[in-house]
């Protein structure tokens, strides 16, 4: 089973997607499940999982309704208010659902110490309780505060998106790499190889700018942590699901095939605990 352990998908507003700048023009339209379906089949990936996009239970409703239309989506990584008082409510309901599998917050919108304050904290420490997972999502600089947060949970299974976001076009390492040697110290926390190409010259790229990269998480997080995730349809910004799988392949070639299955899938369906069957 290949899975792509990072999508998103959305229907296009204005209004609410003013993240997606007119320097994003790609994004501006709908991006459904029937597209990725195609994207998938073409790259030899079985299935996904969805991971919200927006900041709002109605966005995890709409991947819970496009799950329920589309098996290939495998499970959800949707968005619930963790710093509520009724959190404890609010996943005693989500859990309900087979395809919610964990919640994320936007964090790299958020101040550098976001992930320490009493509520958000609170927050976290009620997944567990069940079963839930939580991608970070953070910038570089936010890392340091990650440590922070993974520290507190030892049982907690936490994923680290996009390998934490350096700064792969300015050729920035050090800081991040410190962040990622302490971060996988903790062996709760995976690690998805996803969103490298938006963070380098989305026009100018090549495959050996990120070989500093994935060596250190590689290096640091070894074989049975890391997964593959496509970012679609963000990656368009700087390159086709097709390229940006290729990325990885060419990255894993030398890898044993036992190596490559874990990463390109058995890894997050672990992680996720993800169905298995269409």
């Amino acid at each position: 089973m290949r899975i792509d352990s990072h999508q998103h998908f959305w229907h296009y507003n204005a209004k609410r997607d003013r993240w997606i700048t007119d320097e994003m023009a790609v994004l501006q339209r709908d991006f459904l499940a029937p597209e990725l379906i195609s994207e998938m089949s073409a790259s030899g990936i079985d299935g996904s999982v969805a991971v919200q996009a927006d900041q709002s239970e109605e966005e995890t409703f709409f991947l819970l309704r496009l799950a329920s239309d589309y098996p290939h989506i495998r499970g959800i990584v949707g968005w619930v208010n963790l710093c509520s008082d009724c959190i404890a409510e609010r996943l005693a309901f989500f859990s309900q659902f087979p395809a919610i599998r964990g919640f994320r917050h936007i964090v790299q919108a958020e101040a550098d110490d976001f992930m320490l304050r009493p509520d958000f904290i609170s927050g976290i420490q009620r997944l567990a309780e069940f079963g839930l997972t939580y991608d970070i999502l953070v910038y570089a600089r936010q890392l340091p505060a990650a440590v922070k947060l993974v520290e507190k949970f030892p049982e907690q299974r936490f994923v680290l998106d996009h390998i934490g976001k350096p700064a792969i076009k300015n050729h920035a390492m050090d800081c991040w790499r410190e962040s990622i040697r302490a971060l996988a110290a903790h062996p709760q926390v995976y690690c998805k190889l996803s969103g490298l190409v938006t963070e380098a010259d989305w026009t100018n790229w090549r495959a050996e700018h990120f070989k500093p990269y994935l060596d250190v998480v590689l290096e640091n997080f070894g074989i049975d942590r890391l997964m593959f995730g496509s970012d679609w349809p963000v990656c368009l910004l700087a390159g086709s699901y097709a390229r940006v799988k290729a990325l990885i392949d060419g990255y894993t070639r030398e890898l044993p095939a036992q190596a490559k299955e874990k990463i390109f899938g058995l890894n997050a369906a672990r992680f996720y605990g993800l169905r298995t069957q269409e």
